[in-house]
């Protein structure tokens, strides 16, 4: 079987872990792994979304919560798990909303995005027997480097500027893993995936009833579907990829089949992954397991 040129392995006999799995990218990343026999485990915040979605999905499904905006959800998700997980998929993401904070008092975007999938990863690592895929962004590149003196940007928050940090974060956070799972010798893999401009609800959350309303009228018009955007996720997570590498859609306006993509400077910088990995582990008391 294929999808879009991407060969796709039977994962009958395997589970997997896809975040955010209610609706978007994740639901039609759930439903393709799902397609190939995975047992899918739909972690998402509103179990009552997460069971809508899963009646959408052909194939073995699971619905459990997981708040990332809240630590202690992260955990006890974390502490129910039991048996040998083959795909970790860090899908959920908010993009460029007003400034809040989570419930430990991190810059929302940053701490979603991030910190939540950093704890998450950390903790069931232990667990994880194929692949940690994380989701980033093209717009990794509005930003030149991690806001390392105050990464909640206290005074100079914009929705973009924290977008911006999180998913170069997010780049960060799968280059330094996977420089510690080569250091321990593991077979495990983390790699990461952009999505291209795809259609989904995350462009509508920007709290400006004008802008909102723009987005969706060029979601119609310009994006490619939630589907085919879920496509390069799939890519990091069953073709024959070196460790750490970056997925994305390989046509002209960010759109098209998936295949390796290109990220800046400031996302290959193994000093700023090292300094963030030390920082997160501070914020979320989370440390590498193995």
């Amino acid at each position: 079987m294929s999808e879009n040129n991407v060969s796709l392995p039977d994962l009958t006999g395997r589970t997997a872990v896809v975040t955010g799995a209610n609706s978007g990218l994740g639901l039609e990343t759930a439903k393709v792994l799902a397609g190939r026999g995975a047992r899918v485990v739909l972690a998402v915040r509103d179990t009552g979304k997460g069971e809508e979605a899963a009646r959408q999905i052909r194939g073995e499904t699971e619905v459990r919560r997981l708040d990332l905006a809240d630590l202690a959800s992260v955990r006890e998700f974390a502490d129910g798990w039991k048996g040998d997980l083959h795909l970790l998929i860090n899908n959920a993401g908010l993009m460029a909303i007003p400034e809040s904070r989570t419930r430990d008092g991190f810059e929302t975007q940053f701490g979603v995005n991030h910190l939540g999938h950093f704890a998450l990863t950390n903790l069931l690592l232990e667990h994880v027997t194929g692949r940690v895929v994380t989701l980033s962004s093209g717009l990794h590149r509005a930003v030149r480097g991690i806001h390392f003196a105050d990464v909640n940007l206290e005074g100079r928050y914009t929705p973009y500027r924290a977008y911006g940090q999180s998913k170069l974060a997010n780049l960060l956070f799968t280059l330094e893993l996977q420089r510690r799972l080569d250091e321990v010798g593991s077979q495990v893999l983390a790699t990461a995936a952009h999505p291209g401009y795809a259609a989904t609800n995350l462009q509508s959350r920007s709290g400006k009833p004008f802008l909102d309303r723009l987005m969706r009228i060029s979601n119609r018009v310009l994006a490619q579907s939630a589907a085919a955007g879920a496509l390069p996720t799939v890519y990091a997570a069953t073709q024959d990829v070196p460790g750490a590498a970056f997925a994305g859609p390989t046509g002209l306006f960010v759109n098209g089949a998936p295949g390796p993509s290109s990220r800046s400077a400031a996302a290959q910088d193994p000093a700023a992954a090292r300094r963030l990995w030390d920082l997160s582990e501070e914020m979320t008391g989370t440390s590498f397991p193995l």
